[in-house]
């Protein structure tokens, strides 16, 4: 099951990438998280829910779907959703695989200038041209100069996800502003299913020591750096992530 991070629906987990995982012989869910996409919409700036409340929608589908484990992949912000599965709810989860995320806390290098100084702007949610634009522009940040970096292919995905979200606004501002409940049966160090982070070498939002953490923190935890990538799995690495990733959930 893959769940993505702030502000992003389904579709930054791209179709072919999907379709390559599917063919190793998996099952591949994706879905639209909260004030994303299709999914219900809050107020913008009112999000009437929390990161509980999130990873308990991942449970949700799998119960819909009839699916009482899975192998949980999270990506950024939903880092910290399947790892409050991982620990609250661990007999649901089969594995975790962290995705350009963080275990937070600590002595951890900040996140870039560049990157504070972009998020700073707000873009007129009414302006579909100026958040497509904005949201590009994001995606080159989050790249952190990696010669991968693919600026039409993101252009195509920015406009596919305007077009379709019910409400861009809260799209952009919601998730960033939920109350971050930690989980209430321990921590990081209690997670006992098998564990996979993977990081990009040049990351700029979460800097390479946090995966490096993340990997530390989780008992038994494997790291698969990604090679000149940023803060984004860029498709000319989909071979590498894929491999890992069938490997990982093969045990």
């Amino acid at each position: 099951m893959l769940v993505h991070g702030a502000a992003a629906s389904m579709l930054w987990w791209e179709a072919a990438l999907c379709e390559r995982i599917a063919a190793r012989d998996r099952f591949v869910i994706r879905f639209d998280n909260r004030d994303t996409g299709k999914s219900a919409t809050y107020p913008t700036g009112q999000p009437g829910y929390s990161l509980r409340d999130m990873t308990e929608d991942v449970l949700g589908i799998l119960d819909v779907l009839g699916i009482e484990q899975a192998h949980l992949v999270g990506r950024s912000m939903a880092g910290a959703i399947i790892g409050l599965a991982g620990i609250d709810y661990a007999d649901r989860v089969a594995s975790l695989t962290f995705v350009s995320t963080t275990p937070r806390g600590g002595e951890l290098p900040p996140m870039s200038d560049e990157f504070m100084e972009y998020t700073s702007r707000n873009p007129d949610p009414s302006d579909t041209r100026a958040v497509v634009e904005f949201i590009t522009g994001l995606m080159k940040v989050y790249s952190g100069g990696s010669p991968y970096h693919d600026e039409r292919a993101v252009r195509a995905i920015a406009e596919a996800d305007v077009a379709r979200a019910t409400n861009i606004g809260s799209t952009l501002a919601n998730h960033v502003m939920i109350d971050f409940d930690g989980p209430d049966k321990g921590g990081l160090g209690d997670i006992a299913v098998p564990t996979l982070v993977v990081h990009g070498e040049q990351d700029p939002v979460f800097p390479l020591p946090h995966g490096q953490a993340l990997r530390d923190q989780v008992p038994g935890a494997e790291l698969l750096v990604m090679t000149k990538a940023g803060h984004e799995l860029p498709e000319p690495l989909w071979d590498v992530f894929v491999d890992a990733l069938v490997q990982h959930t093969t045990r």
